[in-house]
């Protein structure tokens, strides 16, 4: 795979660290040094990015990981491993997120099922687009909320795919909504990816939970 050039935007470092902790305790830590030797990214290899909040991690080295998954387990494992990682960034980083942490509390837990989603979904998309530089927005229709991406560090710089990729936000969201919900399931489903030369990168998540 090709190195991909700086974006000049950029992930919180925290993130970036937690993400690729979470792929270390699935792969091994061999596993995560192939990747990230693949990803031409081995000054990492043995120092992860500091646990804080600055916005240091640029979007193409995300972009990498994602790209050097797929290279190594093909698409359906690098899919898998993608959804855990992001799983893992929003149990780790967002859920104790100052806007989020009253999530748990008990006049939150007691809110009307569509109630928490129609408040906790945009509150996620506010978070990341505070975090990092990555602005995202959400609109409600009938069935589903769209979750918007309007510049994606899981896929800058690809071009030319026809299928969309950017597993990791899936993740984070089916993580975020199984925390707003108090345990159900949702289906997320990438619609529009800017790998595929979309404008943006948009998820489609069904009101209604899964079973």
């Amino acid at each position: 795979m090709e190195p991909i050039p700086k974006a000049g935007y950029y992930y919180p470092n925290k993130a970036a660290r937690i993400t690729l902790e979470s792929l270390q305790n699935v792969m091994g830590k061999n596993g995560l040094n192939a990747i990230l030797n693949l990803a031409h990214l081995p000054n990492l290899i043995d120092n992860l990015p500091p646990n804080n909040l600055e916005r240091q991690f640029d979007f193409a080295d995300f972009t990498a990981i994602n790209w050097a998954l797929e290279e190594m387990y093909g698409p359906r494992g690098g899919r898998g491993l993608a959804l855990r990682a992001g799983r893992a960034t929003f149990a780790d980083v967002l859920r104790n997120f100052g806007a989020l942490a009253g999530v748990g509390d008990l006049a939150f837990r007691v809110l009307p099922l569509q109630t928490k989603l129609r408040i906790g979904i945009p509150t996620m998309a506010r978070i990341f687009s505070q975090i990092s530089d990555q602005h995202s927005t959400v609109e409600e229709a009938e069935n589903e909320f769209i979750y918007t991406i309007h510049r994606c560090p899981q896929c800058w710089g690809r071009k030319g795919l026809d299928k969309a990729v950017c597993f990791m936000g899936a993740g984070l969201l089916q993580e975020g909504l199984n925390w707003l919900s108090g345990g159900n399931e949702f289906r997320v489903y990438e619609t529009e990816c800017m790998a595929m030369g979309h404008e943006k990168c948009i998820y489609h998540i069904q009101k209604v939970p899964i079973g």
